[in-house]
């Protein structure tokens, strides 16, 4: 979703479930984690996207000369390894870091005839399912995403992907992300907000008083 603040994100997408879910419908969600999201865009796929979409070539070298020529070690016990070229990754910390990623993956959602939620490296993949179809259609979808990351040398972590299914008439049908079946979840965190499958926010109020208790009892001693 183009220019939303994380809030107006979560409220715009819960707010298309909640109306699914009113007029009846089931709907599945898929959590997607991108596994080490910012430290695994790769350099040359970077820029030929940024090319491809239009930046101009003196802005692109000058990204390249940014990104290139950076070094990492290790150190183990006080021995360290020998220095390695940085292939990969965008700086995090700095301010195009974010910037740079987010033109990197703002072609994730396309052919997704879901609904596709993108916020930096948290995605979600959503649609009603009161058939079989809709739910093969949402597995396509989810293949889809599979193929993106494929093609961009990103990868998910697929421990950390799970499905939810919310409405009373859902089917629990099952999902899976190359070739490995999705867990299922009746809670996730959602942008730093509690989430649960029944749409419910009694655990993200509950978590909330719970810190700002700890800040009174700092202010009070």
């Amino acid at each position: 979703m183009k220019d939303r603040s994380c809030q107006a994100n979560l409220i715009a997408f819960y707010d298309e479930v909640s109306k699914k879910l009113d007029s009846g419908d089931a709907v599945d969600i898929i959590y997607l984690d991108f596994a080490k999201a910012f430290d695994t865009v790769p350099h040359k796929r970077l820029l030929s996207k940024l090319r491809s979409i239009g930046l101009s070539e003196v802005v692109c070298t000058w990204i390249e000369n940014w990104l290139q020529d950076r070094v990492q070690r290790v150190v183990v016990n006080g021995t360290f390894s020998t220095w390695s070229k940085v292939l990969s990754g965008v700086p995090q910390g700095s301010v195009l870091g974010p910037l740079l990623f987010n033109l990197f993956i703002n072609d994730l959602g396309e052919g997704i005839m879901s609904n596709v939620s993108v916020f930096a490296d948290d995605t979600k993949l959503c649609r009603p399912v009161n058939s079989i179809q809709d739910v093969t259609s949402l597995q396509q979808d989810l293949d889809q995403l599979a193929i993106w990351a494929a093609k961009w040398q990103m990868r998910f972590n697929v421990d950390k992907c799970k499905v939810m299914h919310l409405g009373c008439k859902n089917m629990q049908a099952p999902y899976n992300l190359n070739g490995t079946a999705l867990g299922k979840s009746i809670m996730e965190k959602d942008l730093g907000v509690l989430v649960d499958n029944k749409l419910g926010c009694s655990k993200q109020c509950q978590a909330a008083a719970a810190r700002a208790n700890k800040v009174l009892s700092c202010i009070k001693r």
